[in-house]
């Protein structure tokens, strides 16, 4: 398989190649509501070379995440399968443009616009938490783009283990570095305002890889009014009827509480072919608490 890389950002009626690291924060139009058209932003993306003849591996990361959360595994199972691997930032997140509306449906919408644009459908779709009930409505919506699904660590119930981001949120907006000298100092200081709402030192750091130097200032690079305004949809799922009759495999951390037993029906009712699996010590960040017993649960899914 190729060894290279290829690092773009998807275009309205073409491809081009992506900007450095934010030199604006980008703006899309577009909402859902009162039944108007679901517009797609231009997602930024990063495309790992591979075979053409297998379907690809498509990363959906969680809320306050980005594509760089699957770099790693990302890069392993390129080499691993020999397929072709896409890592995607959603709306509102990394790279990507800033809208009003969050919905899942809206976020469905972006991946039905870029998936077969690149030539990557039907495809493995594998969601982390918010990229898992993206991923799941994906695969309910447009059966035909999805040849098999991966949901880590998240059902299509809500569940009361999410009830600390609101909190997040706000923690995060009371945080004022736009002015210090460097990102390192931004963070330092931004990490002491952090610590009385959130204790564990691994999640601060993930939260604080969205503290990005924007024309001089430092600021949040997730959209924090859309998520907050957004966030009940977040912690739930659209309401479906349709199901998913392809391969599905749930992975949990066996130390979370998202995804539970008293899940199974509903799954099980949507995606009448799931497998549950439990990577075991696992927190709900599997991929990153446990990348090998995760990448090893991949490949076994796909065999």
């Amino acid at each position: 398989m190729g060894g290279w890389t290829r690092a773009w950002t998807l275009r309205y009626r073409g491809l081009g190649p992506s900007s450095s690291i934010f030199s604006r924060l980008p703006i899309a139009c577009g909402s859902s509501q009162g039944g108007t058209e679901l517009r797609p932003v231009p997602l930024s993306y990063k495309l790992l070379d591979g075979e053409a003849a297998s379907p690809p591996l498509v990363f959906l990361h969680g809320l306050f995440g980005s594509k760089t959360n699957f770099n790693s595994v990302a890069k392993v199972l390129a080499q691993q399968t020999g397929r072709r691997v896409l890592t995607v930032d959603a709306r509102n997140h990394g790279e990507s443009p800033h809208s009003p509306d969050m919905s899942y449906e809206a976020m469905s919408q972006d991946l039905q616009d870029l998936l077969p644009q690149l030539g990557l459908v039907p495809c493995v779709l594998i969601g982390h938490s918010m990229g898992g009930r993206t991923a799941m409505l994906l695969a309910l919506q447009r059966p035909e783009l999805v040849e098999r699904l991966i949901v880590v660590d998240i059902s299509p119930v809500e569940t009361s283990s999410s009830s600390s981001f609101p909190n997040y949120i706000t923690a995060m907006r009371a945080v004022d570095v736009a002015n210090e000298a460097s990102l390192s100092s931004a963070r330092k200081l931004a990490d002491e305002r952090l610590r009385s709402v959130i204790q564990s030192t691994n999640l601060r750091q993930y939260l604080l890889t969205n503290l990005v130097e924007v024309d001089g200032r430092f600021v949040w690079r997730v959209n924090l009014d859309a998520l907050d305004k957004h966030l009940d949809k977040i912690l739930d799922f659209p309401a479906r009827q349709e199901t998913y009759s392809g391969p599905t495999l749930f992975l949990r951390g066996g130390n979370s509480q998202f995804l539970l037993p008293s899940h199974y029906p509903e799954i099980r009712r949507l995606f009448p072919r799931a497998q549950m699996q439990t990577v075991p010590n696992a927190s709900h960040w599997v991929h990153s608490d446990h990348p090998q017993d995760f990448m090893a649960a991949v490949r076994g899914f796909l065999a």
